[in-house]
């Protein structure tokens, strides 16, 4: 192995920050974001405390092989460092000021330029991410156990999303249970429901970050538009969307795009992508593009032959309404959970229409069983952001800047036929701001763009 520089400036593998830039397939983010991030949170901690955020760990896959890794959300909404093995101390009472905000980055060297490619020196995370005080990792626990015994009161993090199930061991709860190893005499706060508070509400920089985002989207919807005929399999139109996410700069997908003709559109997230698409079946595609860590969350449903038969555009057109009507409830003030139960009163009205439910049934239903949760078992919304299942408080009153998606759906295995439509919405104090108003919807939009002539 190449002998560590203490100073990667001095190497032939030096970049100044301009050059830096290509090597992330997204554009720079502008600094501002992540220093107004950190006095957000600062501002709500206690006395004289001290919080601590870790990068997630790289998980093995196999021999000396990871899978795909991604940076915890909460550090990169406070630091904009997109790199494993990174620490954050934040201790605004210290002390000593250079204590109050320290980035720990990865020590880099030439061997590691050659093997993995160009990492952080310290003078570009501080540029990223607005910390003058940058040192390296293997320093992390050294100054931790000095600035710890300054401060009264610790501040751990956790995935303390509402929609985590299980207890995994992440990096985050190792660092936790060390810490509370070494300092058992503290006191220990939770940084999760701050963070899950601070994230919910978008500021204009975060919204431009989806913007970006939607836009690849919508560009991959548009390629498959033109794709899409009889015969082609799923996996190829996951991979058209795929072509047009990364050209134009996507780290990839959001999630696992779900793209399911027929029968599997009823599968609500079936991600197999392995069935041919035939004539007369529809196709559901609920893909979203990633940019900068920020994610957007698409869905919409074609017909495979370019035309919806007469009982498809009812169905659809239903759909529809219900999408246009929830979107039009979204405002600030509202609180999520009585907003999905609110749609899907009007969700009822629909499936009666469609002759799918029966008035009568329905006025004799049990109100904690509703029927049309037969065909429209999920929810209409959820948070949007740098998790495309992102943190807030579904049981609170939401405020301007909170981004949502609106996600109705129906699916009647019986007739092979699953519609969903979803866009991305961002909450105001006013009127909602759509941020896939420009992404086709209508039935007649999306027939005449699979019908246009190449």
């Amino acid at each position: 192995m190449v002998e560590r520089k203490n100073k990667l400036e001095n190497s032939v593998f030096s970049f100044n920050l301009v050059q830096y830039s290509s090597f992330m397939k997204y554009n720079k983010i502008d600094t501002r974001l992540f220093i107004e991030n950190r006095k957000r949170f600062v501002k709500k901690m206690k006395p004289n405390a001290v919080a601590v955020f870790t990068s997630n760990a790289i998980m093995p896959r196999s021999a000396d092989a990871g899978y795909n890794w991604r940076q915890n959300p909460d550090l990169f909404y406070l630091t904009g460092i997109d790199q494993e093995e990174t620490y954050l101390i934040l201790f605004p009472d210290a002390p000593k000021a250079e204590w109050r905000e320290v980035l720990f980055v990865r020590e880099t060297n030439d061997h590691i330029a050659v093997w993995e490619g160009k990492k952080h020196n310290k003078a570009e995370a501080t540029a990223f991410s607005g910390i003058s005080n940058v040192q390296w990792s293997s320093g992390f626990e050294q100054l931790l156990n000095v600035v710890a015994l300054q401060a009264s009161t610790i501040y751990l993090n956790a995935n303390e999303n509402d929609r985590a199930e299980g207890f995994p061991h992440t990096a985050e709860t190792e660092l936790a249970k060390a810490v509370k190893t070494k300092f058992p005499m503290h006191a220990y706060e939770r940084s999760a429901p701050i963070m899950h508070d601070l994230r919910a509400q978008k500021s204009d920089i975060e919204i431009d970050l989806l913007r970006t985002a939607v836009d690849i989207t919508n560009k991959g919807f548009l390629r498959a538009l033109s794709f899409v005929k009889p015969g082609v399999w799923e996996y190829e139109v996951e991979a058209e969307i795929t072509y047009e996410y990364l050209r134009n700069r996507g780290t990839g997908h959001a999630y696992t795009p779900i793209v399911a003709t027929g029968g599997n559109a009823c599968v609500l997230h079936y991600i197999t992508n392995s069935m041919q698409c035939k004539d007369g079946d529809l196709l559901l595609m609920d893909c979203g593009a990633e940019y900068g860590n920020y994610c957007a969350d698409l869905t919409r449903t074609i017909p495979v032959n370019g035309r919806f038969s007469k009982r498809q555009k009812a169905v659809y057109n239903a759909v529809l309404r219900v999408h246009n009507e929830a979107k039009k409830m979204m405002k600030a003030g509202m609180v999520l959970n009585d907003f999905n139960m609110a749609v899907g009163d009007i969700m009822e009205k629909e499936l009666i229409g469609l002759s799918l439910l029966k008035a009568a049934d329905v006025k004799k239903q049990d109100k904690k069983s509703p029927l049309y949760k037969k065909y429209f078992p999920h929810g209409t919304a959820h948070f949007l952001g740098i998790d495309v299942h992102d943190v807030g408080n579904r049981y609170a009153k939401l405020k301007a800047g909170t981004v949502l998606t609106c996600e109705p759906g129906i699916y009647i295995q019986e007739e092979n036929i699953g519609i969903r439509i979803e866009n991305n919405i961002v909450i105001t104090n006013g009127k909602p701001i759509d941020l896939m108003a420009n992404v086709p919807i209508e039935v007649d939009e999306i027939e005449a763009l699979m019908n246009k002539k190449k």
